[in-house]
């Protein structure tokens, strides 16, 4: 069947239980996404759990290797490991898999997507015909969005970001453990340190992914590596370098963002283009020190953008455009669910 046939795609949502699981159905039914037949998936626990969508009971059904018969579109997000053993036998049985982990994004001739930023990476591949496509890291969207229409306009040379990483990155078990750290710390006992190694309630710290040799975590590898990969091998040569950083936040990712321009634009101008693209909002009130915070973005399917200034540092021999930028994005929305099933609706057109 070509993509043009396929008008209500049969849709499997691998992990239907987890954070990013109940997301992609709020998103789907949210933006009324056509759906033939609608098959939840999860671990051996979660079997027999009833799920409404769209007025309708769904049970939790486990994950086999034959789950995916009769499947267009599989939607994963389950974790790495799922991801490997599962994704290439959901392609095999002919579903399109749009993959919420890490474990095919930096794989050769696997689409590595962001619908605002690379639309044209899904170019020949059809709902129903298999093939698996990488949604990005979390961090990696949430900068992309706001950044690539800068780029486009003043052609980006280096990029220093810091970010600052809510509990949903952590998925449901996270965001619990903080609603529970918060209420021990405040009624004066110990915080139970289950997903973390250490207190999140009332602290931050550095991101809780493996470190290398050179002293880079691995979140601040892939938001690298994947910008790399997405705005395409002409643009290797831009400098990127990111600090990740966990805060006791419930929802919704923040980063502030450097960055150093081949072309001079103004804070001004650089509001007008972000004002026009899409997936963005502006919030930008200086005399009332009014700029985004995880709470507008939490729940929103925009990147919100603000404090965007001209970096003073440089001196007036540099010929090129220096701008700072604070941007906050819903990791669960844009820096996962959203952004997936965006990429779903590209195949559908």
């Amino acid at each position: 069947m070509s993509q043009s046939q396929i008008n209500a795609p049969n849709v499997a949502i691998v992990g239907a239980t987890g954070a990013v699981g109940q997301e992609f159905l709020a998103v789907l039914a949210q933006r009324n996404f056509p759906i033939d037949k609608l098959k939840l998936l999860a671990s051996a626990r979660s079997v027999g759990a009833q799920v409404t969508f769209r007025g309708q009971t769904h049970k939790i059904e486990q994950l086999t290797q034959d789950s995916f018969e009769g499947i267009d579109l599989a939607l994963f997000s389950a974790g790495g490991s799922i991801s490997k053993q599962f994704a290439p036998i959901a392609s095999e049985a002919g579903a399109t898999v749009v993959d919420n982990s890490s474990a095919f994004r930096m794989a050769e001739g696997v689409p590595l997507v962001v619908p605002e930023v690379n639309p044209e990476a899904v170019q020949g591949i059809e709902l129903g015909k298999g093939g698996i496509i990488a949604n990005p890291n979390c961090s990696t969207i949430i900068m992309l969005v706001p950044v690539t229409p800068l780029h486009r306009a003043a052609n980006v040379q280096r990029i220093v970001v810091s970010t600052y990483q809510a509990a949903s990155g952590g998925g449901a078990a996270a965001m619990a453990e903080l609603q529970q750290q918060t209420r021990e710390v405040l009624d004066g006992k110990p915080p139970t340190c289950n997903v973390f190694p250490q207190q999140y309630a009332f602290n931050l710290f550095s991101h809780n992914s493996a470190v290398g040799q050179d002293g880079y975590n691995l979140e601040e590898i892939k938001m690298v590596q994947e910008t790399h990969k997405i705005w395409g091998s002409s643009t290797e040569k831009v400098g990127i370098s990111a600090t990740c950083v966990r805060v006791p936040v419930m929802r919704a990712h923040a980063e502030s963002i450097n960055l150093t321009l081949e072309k001079p634009l103004e804070p001004d101008q650089a509001i007008e283009i972000l004002r026009n693209a899409p997936g963005v909002s502006i919030i930008d009130d200086a005399q009332a020190n009014r700029f985004p915070t995880p709470l507008d973005a939490a729940g929103k399917d925009d990147v919100y953008v603000g404090r965007v200034r001209r970096d003073t540092s440089r001196n007036d021999s540099f010929t090129g455009g220096a701008l700072n930028l604070f941007v906050c994005g819903d990791q669960l929305r844009k820096g996962a669910a959203l952004n997936a099933v965006q990429i779903a609706e590209l195949l559908l057109r």
